[in-house]
């Protein structure tokens, strides 16, 4: 992959990087699930329309590897349903980062920023929360909080299912590249959260977990990879976390019932292998 190669990242790449191995077979074959997990959505449509109405403050979505604006339509749907104004990227299929598309979503990021007078959530799935993460990076005075979802920013391209399909579609080669690798895993300077699962069939879960910082979080679900953006434990979360003050941001709330249907953990174990 190449985004921005211009900054100088904080610290090393931890060896555990190399050495991650993408979701086995069986995984993989578990990503058929994904149509149940929209027929899940559609049953539990009722009780998430119970959920507060948010401040109706601008959000972008950017699509995984490979898929469009249709495959966000569910969550985005979800997001204005619920008194936000959601925005689709606006780029036709999801190739990588080829020419003039990180300049399209810079220039997008501050027109509706701009058009609102008010800062933007970035929510990103997989390669699309890659893309949210450097845009809140580059601009994080245009930037609300980011979410991820399933995306590989704190491991090798290679621990993931898709890269040989990234490399043919992007026309990029991925390469082991220490200083790049470090780069992705810093965080953006806002309130960011990934939701991972261990059961994603596409992308390894470690490289889907925050090292811990203040402002930072890592929350599991299950769910597959591909239907993660349509599953009601994910939107769940989404919903709580785009309804946070960034300037009196906490962590996901594990009391209550919600320590049955989640997990949370505060750092990356390649940070704490980086540290041991």
């Amino acid at each position: 992959m190449a985004l921005n190669r211009r900054r100088k990242p904080a610290g090393a790449v931890p060896p555990a990087v190399e050495e991650l191995q993408p979701p086995g077979p069986l995984q993989l074959m578990l990503e058929a699930r994904a149509p149940w997990e929209c027929a899940a959505m559609l049953a539990a449509m009722p009780w998430l329309r119970q959920l507060p109405v948010g401040d109706g403050h601008p959000v972008i979505v950017f699509p995984g590897l490979g898929a469009t604006d249709f495959t966000t339509a569910p969550l985005r749907g979800f997001l204005s349903d619920r008194g936000y104004t959601a925005y689709p990227w606006k780029q036709g299929f999801n190739f990588g980062p080829r020419h003039g598309v990180l300049d399209a979503l810079r220039d997008q990021v501050r027109h509706v920023a701009d058009r609102h007078r008010e800062k933007v959530s970035l929510i990103g799935w997989s390669l699309g929360g890659v893309y949210a993460r450097e845009m809140a990076k580059e601009m994080p005075d245009k930037a609300r909080c980011v979410i991820t979802l399933g995306a590989p920013f704190s491991g090798h391209p290679r621990a993931t299912n898709a890269w040989r399909f990234y490399q043919m579609v992007s026309g990029q080669n991925v390469e082991q590249d220490p200083e790049f690798i470090a780069q992705l895993r810093v965080p953006p300077p806002v309130p960011t959260t990934s939701i991972y699962s261990k059961t994603d069939g596409v992308v390894a879960w470690q490289c889907s977990l925050n090292d811990g910082e203040p402002h930072t979080e890592n929350i599991e679900v299950h769910a597959s990879h591909i239907g993660m953006g349509m599953n009601p434990l994910a939107l769940y979360v989404i919903a709580d976390r785009l309804m946070q003050d960034p300037a009196r941001w906490q962590r996901f709330d594990l009391r209550g019932a919600r320590r049955w249907f989640y997990k949370t953990t505060d750092h990356s174990p390649l940070q704490a292998a980086s540290q041991g």
